[in-house]
């Protein structure tokens, strides 16, 4: 076997897979933070650290991994792709709650401009709260308002113009709030639809539908009846499909409403 400087094999110079210890490692010493002190203040010991930066302790519960990503956020902001490699490397999806803004910011500031080569056919990006983050022109005059009002469930029930716009808008309600269903089973932390819920939850119509319904995840029938402002209808076909975003991996929809 030939060795190199050092009487090192070649072999340990090849780059290594990150680990959950060598992610905690590099994160707590870019901070300039002790292994006592970021265990005093995450509620651990400092055994339990090293432990876990020398990789004798693979998989450290969710409240560990909150606690020390709480620690060095305090010292230094961890950036999205950091938080969530920390959940991946320990065989945990990432609960944390991602805004608009975070969506939008993930999707990049050229996507408007790419929507715009869906022309003449309806796109937008949805996220799985049914908020709109981005759409273009047809998808705003085939559903008027509802860029402006930015949640597809708040605009049936609140705004006049859906109910002219969409023709079958009784059918559309009850499936927008059952895709709501599906959407709240399939995120861990139920914080994450209870401010939205605690708002529609204003509207008899969506209490019913809400206690009445359950779970969809695709329409039996794609046909969207859309009715423009001079009272002319128009028949899209709905489709959704999710975005593979770096950061928010099943946040993230796109919904294209092609033209018949």
């Amino acid at each position: 076997m030939v060795f190199g400087a050092g009487g090192k094999s070649p072999k340990d110079d090849l780059p290594q897979p990150p680990s959950f210890g060598s992610v905690l490692r590099r994160l707590r010493e870019e901070r300039g933070v002790s292994r006592e002190r970021l265990a005093f203040n995450a509620g651990v010991s400092a055994s339990y650290v090293t432990s876990l930066e020398k990789g004798d302790r693979a998989h450290p519960t969710r409240e560990i991994i909150e606690a020390l990503a709480r620690c060095l956020e305090r010292l230094s902001e961890l950036a999205p792709g950091e938080r969530r490699l920390l959940f991946d490397l320990a065989g945990l999806p990432d609960t944390e709650l991602p805004d608009m803004e975070d969506l939008r910011a993930d999707l990049g500031r050229d996507i408007p401009r790419a929507l715009e080569l869906y022309e003449p056919h309806l796109a937008a990006y949805v996220d799985t709260r049914l908020n709109i983050l981005y759409c273009n022109s047809s998808f705003a005059q085939g559903f008027p308002g509802l860029r402006e009002n930015g949640n597809l469930l708040r605009w049936m029930l609140t705004d006049p113009a859906a109910k002219d716009a969409l023709v079958e808008w009784d059918r559309e309600v009850r499936i927008a709030v059952q895709w709501l269903h599906g959407f709240t089973g399939e995120h861990a932390n139920p914080s994450w639809a209870e401010e939205l819920l605690a708002e529609l939850g204003r509207y008899p119509l969506f209490r019913e539908l809400w206690s009445t319904t359950t779970a969809r995840y695709e329409r039996e029938r794609p046909i969207i009846r859309l009715r423009d402002g001079a009272g002319r209808s128009m028949a899209i076909v709905g489709q959704l499909f999710r975005v593979p975003s770096t950061t928010y991996p099943g946040r993230i929809q796109i919904f294209i409403g092609l033209r018949r």
